[in-house]
């Protein structure tokens, strides 16, 4: 139903979606607690951004950042309003842990918020096999943000 494909940034929907993440981001945490990629984070060569297509309708945006060799951070998940429980972020989620997979690397880890704006993105994540752990990167851990992580074969 999905088709995942790389993006570079320059579709008007893909852009679209891109602001609706960082503004409801904005809206559901506290200050100084988002630590949502703009364009020019998601355009660093380190970052690889994929989006989930229904026709010529963007269904849901995700990116992969290298960390390092065998790490990597999930980052910038969104599923467009009209897709939600569509399978549109998992079809994303699933591409950025093959990809990074194929990359060789070991862990996949992700900063999200508390609260219930982000019981469905973490619902995904904990279906997907991610686990509750230590801050990680430069993060802060704080009352509010909580860090997933899926090690992998």
């Amino acid at each position: 139903m999905f088709e995942v494909r790389e993006d570079d940034l320059t579709n008007p929907q893909t852009r679209d979606l891109l602001a609706l993440h960082l503004s409801g981001m904005h809206a559901s945490s506290p200050h100084g607690h988002v630590f949502a990629l703009d364009l020019s984070g998601l355009r660093a060569p380190d970052v690889t951004v994929w989006t989930a297509w229904v026709g010529e309708r963007v269904a849901a945006v995700g990116a992969l950042k290298m960390v390092s060799g065998d790490t990597a951070e999930v980052k910038s998940m969104r599923t467009h309003p009209e897709f939600l429980r569509k399978g549109a972020g998992a079809a994303v989620l699933e591409t950025i842990i093959s990809a990074a997979a194929a990359r060789g690397v070991r862990r996949i880890s992700l900063e999200t918020g508390s609260g219930p704006a982000f019981a469905p993105a973490l619902a995904l994540y904990r279906r997907r096999g991610f686990v509750n752990g230590a801050a990680f990167g430069g993060y802060e851990p704080s009352d509010f943000n909580q860090f997933l992580h899926l090690e992998l074969a």
